[in-house]
């Protein structure tokens, strides 16, 4: 962009000005892609001058598309001095060649969202970047290969736990339910009525025997 742009004559704002309405054309442009992102460069002219535009858009996975991302305006003026900023930038902190294998990243889809897990590495390691993608927003943490498998052991220490909690809560619902039919069975069944397991003694014989057996004898 910088040798296309010195290339280039004087801009012309007037005729510029007299074709606001009319749609302007790139001078230049290219796009690189990394990862599931894409970079559009276009050096693009309008009435105050010449400028590159940087624009980011961000791949959601199959079948959700693509997200518009962020968009900046470098005066063509501040080309080399951007560039210049870039290659240090590069040299404090990028690396000369990437390891020669790494593993391939994934992703999967929960609910609504995207979850991508990409390999990469730099100046200071192997790092993994896990990244929550939705239609409105993007967020991302990045994990150093030193502390995977901690991660990953806190994780399987979470779930475990969390399958237990849900045992739990299972077999107290459980529970509650068994009890309140018990209750309600025990409470439409009609209890048998008791018999008095004493009984009146009806004598038998003559009539006026028990008189005469209870009056004494007289002398």
């Amino acid at each position: 962009f910088i040798e296309h742009y010195a290339q280039l004559g004087p801009s012309q704002p007037p005729e510029l000005a007299q074709a606001a309405d009319e749609p302007r054309r790139a001078l230049k442009s290219e796009f690189l892609v990394r990862e599931n992102r894409k970079y559009y460069m276009d050096l693009k002219e309008n009435q105050r001058g010449r400028f590159l535009r940087i624009r980011q858009t961000v791949n959601r996975g199959p079948g959700l598309g693509s997200t518009q991302g962020q968009t900046i305006a470098l005066p063509a003026q501040g080309l080399i001095e951007f560039r210049d900023a870039l290659a240090k930038l590069i040299d404090d902190y990028g690396v000369e060649e990437e390891p020669a294998e790494l593993p391939e990243g994934t992703s999967l889809t929960v609910d609504n969202k995207r979850f991508f897990f990409d390999v990469g590495s730099n100046k200071y390691g192997v790092f993994m970047r896990v990244s929550e993608v939705k239609p409105t927003y993007r967020n991302s943490i990045t994990v150093p290969y030193k502390v995977w498998a901690k991660f990953g052991h806190t994780f399987c220490k979470y779930s475990d736990e969390m399958k237990k909690i849900q045992e739990k809560q299972r077999d107290k619902r459980a529970a509650a339910a068994a009890a309140a039919s018990s209750s309600s069975s025990g409470g439409t069944e009609q209890q048998p009525e008791t018999e008095s397991s004493s009984s009146t003694a009806i004598p038998t014989g003559p009539p006026g025997a028990l008189l005469q057996a209870e009056e004494p004898e007289e002398d």
